[in-house]
C-alpha cells in the first residue's frame, strides 16, 4: 500500500509497506557462500514466540532483540536469545567452541514482554552484566562470575516500567562507570490497542502515529557503588519525546564526549549532542541528521555507525520499512550528508522491511561490507514462504568506490528483527545470530572460503571490563583505520565488544593506537595479524609498548 491511504489501513514501523518486484540480483562475481545457517548443528534450539492469536497487538511486531557476551570468561562469546512471550522464558546459551552451544540457563519476569538487552561492567569487577529492555519493568541481571547472574534491578535502581526498546551502556561524563540509556518506544497498552487493517483489507498491525503517544527516552547516571540515579528530568531528553528503536551511543564531532543518536520511527531521529554533566542538546536537524535528504521521517528502526570512508569520523546508517530507502549520512566534520543514492543502497534494501544491521568486514578484505535482517510488519503476499511476513536477509559487500552489491540473500525466509554481530569460534570471520519472529534463529557462522588476515583488539579497563568508547586507530596499507570498542548498535541486540578489523593480503597492522574514554593513550606500534590481542590501559602515562597479547 502506498502513502496517502487513510490512516486506518496502516502497519507498524512507519507507515505502509510497498511490495518489491522482484528478489534481488546477485553479483555475478560474488556467487559463493559467506554465511552459513548452522542453527541445527549449532545446539541453539530457541523458539521465539509472540503468542498471536489473532488480535494484532503492537510489542508483537516489535520484538526481539539477541545478545552476545562472555558471561563466564572462558574467551568464548555466549549468546542470549530474547524471549517476547510473557513467562516463556529469555535463553542464554553457553558457548562450547566451533560453533557449539548448550542452553544455560534462562531469564526474565513472568509480567513482562521481552524486547533487548545491553551489556556493560556496570560495577567495574570485571566481566559483563546484563540490562534487558521489556514491555514492563526493565530488568538488570549483575554477573557474578562462572555464568551466575543475579537480578539487582531493584537495588541498582534501573526498573524503568515503559515500553524499553534499545537501550546501551555508554561513557556519559568521562569516569570509568558506564552509564545507561534506555530508549522507549510508544506510551501503550493492550487497552489502547486499535483495529487496523493493511493493504489487502486485512486486519494488521498499526503504526506508532496511530497511538499518538510518543514517549521519553530515559538517562541513568552511574554512582560508582552499583547503584544508578535517574537523571532524565534535566538532561534535556525530555524536550524531545519519540518513538525510539534504535540507539548508538558514539563521539561523532570528536570533541571527547559520547553522544547519543536515537532512531524513531515515523518521527524526526535525535542526535543528543552531549555537552557535558548529563545535558545533552538534539542537534539532528541542524546536523542534517534528523530526516532524509527530501525531508522525509522515515521507519528508523536499526542503527550502525563506522568509519566507511576512513577519513577519522563515524558516518551514520539507520533502515527502514519496505518502500522507504535507508539512510546513510557521511560525517563531513561539521555536519551530515545524505549520500543513500551514491552507496548504492537506495534500491535493493528498499524491497524489504530491515530491523538488525551492521557495518562489518565479513571477508576480511578491509572494507565494511552491510549485513540486514528483514522480516515485515505487514502482512504482503507469500513471496518467500507461507509467513506473510517472512522475508530472506541481505548482504552486501562494501566495494572500494564506497557502494555495495548484494552478494548473498540464500538463507530461508523468516521475520528477522534482532542480529548480533561477533565472532563466535574466534576463527578471525565475524558471525551473525538473528532472532526471527515466531521461529528459531538464524546462526550464520562465516565459512567465506577465501577471507583476507584480520586483527581482533580486546580492550580493557583497568578493571578488567570492555573498555566502551575507547577508539582504536591504525594504518593498514594506505588506509587509516577507525574502530571503536561498542556492544550497543544494530536492533535491540547486543554485540561483540572486541574490535574486529580485515586487512586483506596484508600482514601487519601498523602504528596502532588505542585511546580510552578518559582520553588515556597507548601507542602499541605495529601488531601481527590473525591473533586476538588482549590490551589493558597504562599503568601510568609514561608506559609505553604493546599491551598484553594472547591467542
Amino acid at each position: 500500500m502506498k502513502r496517502g491511504i487513510p490512516l486506518l489501513l496502516v502497519c507498524v514501523a512507519a507507515g505502509c509497506e510497498g511490495e518489491s518486484s522482484s528478489k534481488p540480483e546477485v553479483a555475478e562475481a560474488s556467487r559463493i557462500t559467506w554465511l552459513q545457517n548452522q542453527q541445527a548443528e549449532s545446539g541453539i534450539d530457541f523458539l521465539h514466540v509472540t503468542g498471536h492469536d489473532g488480535v494484532h497487538l503492537l510489542p508483537e511486531a516489535v520484538g526481539s532483540g539477541v545478545g552476545v557476551v562472555d558471561l563466564d570468561e572462558d574467551g568464548l562469546l555466549d549468546v542470549v536469545m530474547i524471549q517476547t512471550l510473557p513467562g516463556s522464558g529469555t535463553r542464554v546459551y553457553r558457548n562450547l567452541g566451533e560453533g557449539r552451544f548448550e542452553s544455560m540457563m534462562s531469564l526474565g519476569a513472568e509480567d513482562t514482554i521481552g524486547m533487548g538487552v545491553a551489556t556493560g561492567d556496570y560495577d567495574g569487577d570485571g566481566d559483563l552484566d546484563l540490562y534487558l529492555t521489556n514491555l514492563g519493568r526493565n530488568l538488570l541481571y549483575r554477573n557474578d562470575g562462572g555464568g551466575t547472574l543475579t537480578d539487582v534491578t531493584a537495588a541498582a535502581g534501573v526498573g524503568e516500567p515503559g515500553f524499553g526498546a534499545a537501550a546501551t551502556f555508554f561513557d556519559a561524563d568521562g569516569d570509568p562507570h558506564p552509564d545507561l540509556v534506555v530508549v522507549n518506544y510508544v506510551d501503550w497498552t493492550p487497552e489502547l490497542e486499535r483495529a487496523c487493517r493493511n493493504a489487502q483489507g486485512d486486519p494488521d498491525y498499526c503504526a506508532p502515529t496511530d497511538y499518538g503517544r510518543p514517549t521519553v527516552d530515559v538517562l541513568y547516571r552511574n554512582n560508582g557503588d552499583g547503584t544508578f540515579t535517574d537523571v532524565t528530568a534535566a538532561s534535556g531528553l525530555p524536550s524531545a519525546p519519540g518513538t525510539g528503536l534504535g540507539v548508538i551511543a558514539s563521539d561523532f564531532d570528536g570533541d571527547g564526549r559520547e553522544d547519543l543518536f536515537v532512531a524513531n520511527d515515523t518521527m524526526p531521529d535525535r542526535l543528543w549532542h552531549n555537552l557535558g554533566n548529563f545535558q545533552f542538546e538534539d542537534v539532528a536537524l541542524v546536523q542534517g541528521c534528523a530526516v532524509d535528504n527530501s525531508g522525509t521521517a522515515k521507519a528508523g528502526m536499526g542503527v550502525t555507525a563506522a568509519d566507511i570512508d576512513f577519513d577519522g569520523d563515524l558516518d551514520l546508517m539507520v533502515c527502514n520499512l519496505s518502500g522507504e530507502t535507508d539512510s546513510v549520512y557521511r560525517n563531513e566534520g561539521t555536519h551530515f550528508r545524505d549520500i543513500t543514492a551514491n552507496s548504492g543502497l537506495a534500491v535493493v534494501p528498499r524491497g524489504f522491511t530491515r530491523f538488525g544491521l551492521g557495518w562489518v568486514d565479513m571477508n576480511n578484505d578491509g572494507l565494511l561490507d552491510l549485513f540486514q535482517a528483514n522480516g515485515r510488519v505487514g502482512q504482503m503476499p507469500r513471496r518467500y514462504s507461507e509467513d506473510p511476513y517472512a522475508e530472506p536477509d541481505l548482504l552486501l559487500r562494501g566495494l572500494p568506490n564506497g557502494r555495495f552489491e548484494t552478494v548473498e540473500t540464500s538463507w530461508a525466509a523468516a521475520t528477522g528483527r534482532g542480529a548480533a554481530f561477533a565472532d563466535l569460534d574466534n576463527d578471525g570471520g565475524l558471525d551473525v545470530v538473528v532472532n526471527n519472529r515466531d521461529a528459531v534463529p538464524h546462526v550464520l557462522m562465516n565459512v567465506h572460503p577465501d577471507r583476507g588476515h584480520w586483527l581482533l583488539l580486546d580492550v580493557r579497563e583497568a578493571a578488567g571490563g570492555p573498555a566502551l568508547g575507547a577508539t582504536v586507530t591504525m594504518r593498514v596499507g594506505d588506509r587509516a583505520i577507525r574502530r571503536d570498542v561498542r556492544t550497543g548498535w544494530s536492533y535491540l541486540s547486543a554485540n561483540d565488544p572486541r574490535v574486529h578489523v580485515g586487512l586483506g593480503d596484508i600482514d601487519l597492522a601498523r602504528e596502532v593506537t588505542v585511546t580510552w574514554p578518559d582520553g588515556t593513550r597507548l601507542s602499541l606500534g605495529d601488531l601481527d595479524v590473525d591473533r586476538i590481542h588482549l590490551v589493558r590501559p597504562p599503568v601510568d602515562q609514561s608506559e609505553a609498548g604493546a599491551g598484553d597479547a594472547a591467542d
